[in-house]
């Protein structure tokens, strides 16, 4: 009996975790619109509700009952498949992220702010953060279509590019905790803003920043899905609940990426000055995620789109080589401070 119960309270565990996470990413894109119209002098989505705030779940409905289309001379079991794995990659990352210090405890059980803390926790979000890659070049692929098979390779370019930096610059985090556990990184930072990583790795958290844009496909890195040149790009021929779960992954790694660098730069749950320990460490987390999701919108709504060639030489000339001397000079400076 203990064992089922176990299992019943993992998988509600799950859930809850799960649930508030597609809860985010579905009110992410009214919150996208609503700033983009703000920025732009328009109202964004007004009718579904007060001010709009429904038209997440209206356009949830839409898409769960909208046709969906496979067109002729797709591969139909590959393309049924890609947007499912770029979404699971996505939501999985999630599960060592820690949201907060104080476990909340309900009678004989006890939830946890975090999943599970492993203690190869950034080792296991880059891994199945880079299957999500596969997603979008299968789906391209599998569309039997130009445009789509030309976002596809662009995407896979691009991540494979972007990767490299990205990984990089969070080895000086790593360095500065001694771990490669979230827990115990988000420990290390503990005490006031000043001993958060962003301070001593602000070159780190730069490139970290830039390479998670490219990494989310999201401008000015939007290449693989760029309007202008490939019509919609890798997902150019999906409809239906198969476009929504890429649109969910997009989002879901939006997300993801800004709670890595939360957790990795700007000490996780912890409050900037000591004495305001006492508001909810998940308060001072999501405020964190929100500041940096709001910075992804507001490039959006600012910086224009690079071309390819200038987007593939910016991560080999300038990124690659800026997050090894990165490194460098962390290592000799931690090693001679810790001597």
């Amino acid at each position: 009996m203990d064992t089922v119960f176990q299992i019943v309270f993992i998988l509600v565990h799950i859930a809850i975790i799960m649930g508030g996470v597609l809860l985010h990413v579905a009110y992410l894109t009214l919150a996208e619109r609503k700033i983009l119209g703000d920025m732009q002098d328009r109202l964004g989505p007004m009718e579904v509700g007060w001010h709009g705030i429904l038209q997440p779940i209206a356009d949830g409905i839409k898409l769960f009952f909208k046709e969906d289309i496979i067109p002729s001379g797709t591969n139909k079991i590959i393309f049924s498949a890609a947007p499912i794995l770029s979404l699971v990659p996505a939501l999985i990352g999630f599960a060592v992220v820690p949201f907060g210090r104080d476990s909340l405890h309900i009678g004989n059980v006890t939830f946890a702010p975090v999943l599970t803390d492993i203690n190869i926790g950034i080792l296991y979000i880059l891994a199945f953060a880079s299957l999500g890659a596969y997603g979008v070049l299968l789906g391209g692929w599998a569309s039997n279509s130009k445009y789509s098979l030309l976002g596809g390779l662009r995407s896979a370019a691009q991540v494979i590019s972007y990767e490299l930096p990205l990984g990089l610059a969070l080895v000086g985090p790593i360095l500065l905790s001694q771990s490669l556990s979230m827990v115990s990184m988000t420990d290390a930072q503990g005490g006031g803003f000043w001993n958060w990583f962003v301070i001593v790795q602000p070159i780190g958290f730069v490139i970290y920043v830039i390479c998670a844009l490219a990494e989310t496909n999201r401008l000015p890195f939007d290449l693989p899905e760029a309007e202008s040149e490939l019509v919609a790009g890798f997902f150019t021929e999906y409809s239906g609940m198969r476009f929504a779960f890429y649109f969910l992954a997009e989002y879901a790694n939006m997300i993801l990426v800004s709670s890595i660098a939360t957790v990795a730069f700007l000490g996780g749950w912890h409050a900037p000055f000591p004495f305001l320990e006492f508001i909810p460490p998940i308060f001072w987390f999501m405020g964190k995620v929100y500041a940096l999701l709001f910075f992804f919108i507001w490039l959006r709504a600012t910086v224009p789109r690079l071309r390819f060639d200038q987007l593939m030489g910016f991560s080999w000339k300038i990124m690659l080589p800026l997050a090894l001397a990165n490194i460098l000079v962390t290592s000799i400076v931690a090693y001679f401070v810790r001597q």
